[in-house]
């Protein structure tokens, strides 16, 4: 069971925004304190907007890679539909070896489109970019881990005859998770490459998901997989703090502005009320705020029932003060994860 921490760089506040300057070093910050309270692993989101910090998670990986130790480097996602598998390959190579063998590879088609028109690519391709520049990455994961030379035949994605990639890789080869939202294709595309998947649950309950953990499964072990090297990870938004209250006082006013401002390009209006705030953080809602104990129950109850491998949690949802954040990362790393674990060992 691993855990860990996501954040997309946030940096819009119902009182205003930071300088995305000042959001970029905070995060370096916050992998400081990941790999300092012995967290496995922090993850970073790609946006191509204002009111998210980074636009290039690689750039930012490879500088935290240089003052960490331990945790796993990975995208949160890496948007692969608008992206160069080739050179993907080569930046988390190089991160690979800056890391000495943690990085990983997040890929996903993206909840946000903006990268699309940036780099000229048409959004009624969305599914085909997607499936082929997929389809690429695992050929030269393959070709890396069995040393041999890559073709590959595209329409959309350009095809390449015989390369090989360098840096070397410190680890055998570079580890691929497919991210998803609960689509069924997401989970049947990554059990047949047999890719470990993560799902993000933002809304709603992680239980309304079964029927997509199981497919996943059950897919899986139809290709033919091992069932020892399945894994499947649950993203989940959540912020710690001594008490709930204080906990909720922090978080909401950042999430509901940010939430409610994506509602409203989304169509879905300001909908991030205390009450469905407080229904989310129900015993079976997508959000763990509140204290350690709180946290460290539901959380628990989660892995149990869904089989979950690792968990990361988003964190902060619009910007927080930086040093709340540090103290809530402190809190899910020395007193979270350890009762969880304590939990989930009395069940056993």
């Amino acid at each position: 069971m691993e855990f860990g921490i996501s954040s997309f760089g946030d940096v819009e506040s119902p009182t205003g925004s930071v300088p995305h300057a000042q959001r970029l070093q905070e995060i370096i910050e916050e992998m400081k304190m990941t790999d300092k309270v012995g967290l496995d692993i922090f993850a970073i989101g790609e946006h191509h907007r204002k009111d998210y910090a980074v636009s290039s998670p690689d750039t930012l990986l490879a500088a935290g890679a240089a003052v960490t130790k331990n945790i796993r480097l990975s995208t949160a996602v890496t948007v692969l539909s608008s992206e160069d598998p080739v050179r993907v390959w080569e930046r988390f190579a190089t991160i690979d070896g800056i890391s000495n063998g943690r990085a990983e590879i997040m890929a996903g088609r993206g909840s946000f489109i903006e990268s699309f028109p940036l780099f000229g690519y048409d959004l009624n391709d969305y599914e085909q970019l997607f499936e082929e520049k997929l389809a690429l990455l695992v050929e030269l994961q393959k070709g890396h881990r069995d040393k041999l030379p890559v073709t590959f035949r595209g329409e959309l994605q350009h095809s390449v005859e015989n390369i090989t990639l360098y840096p070397n890789t410190v680890q055998e080869t570079l580890p691929i998770w497919i991210a998803a939202g609960g689509s069924p294709g997401s989970a049947v595309r990554a059990a047949k490459y047999g890719l470990p998947l993560m799902l993000a649950v933002i809304g709603g309950s992680p239980y309304q998901f079964r029927d997509f953990i199981d497919l996943y499964k059950r897919t899986w072990v139809n290709s033919n997989h091992k069932i020892e090297d399945f894994q499947f990870g649950l993203n989940m938004h959540g912020f710690i703090a001594d008490t709930n209250e204080e906990a909720k006082e922090i978080y909401f006013p950042a999430a509901s502005h940010m939430m409610n401002r994506i509602g409203m390009e989304r169509g879905w209006g300001s909908t991030y009320t205390e009450n469905y705030f407080d229904r989310l953080t129900s015993e079976t809602g997508a959000l763990l705020v509140g204290d350690v104990e709180t946290v460290a129950q539901k959380l628990s109850t989660f892995i149990r029932a869904l089989g979950v491998t690792r968990f990361v949690m988003q964190t902060p949802v619009g910007y927080i003060d930086h040093e709340a954040v540090l103290k809530n990362i402190e809190l899910f790393g020395t007193k979270v994860v350890p009762r969880v674990k304590e939990l989930l060992a009395e069940e056993n």
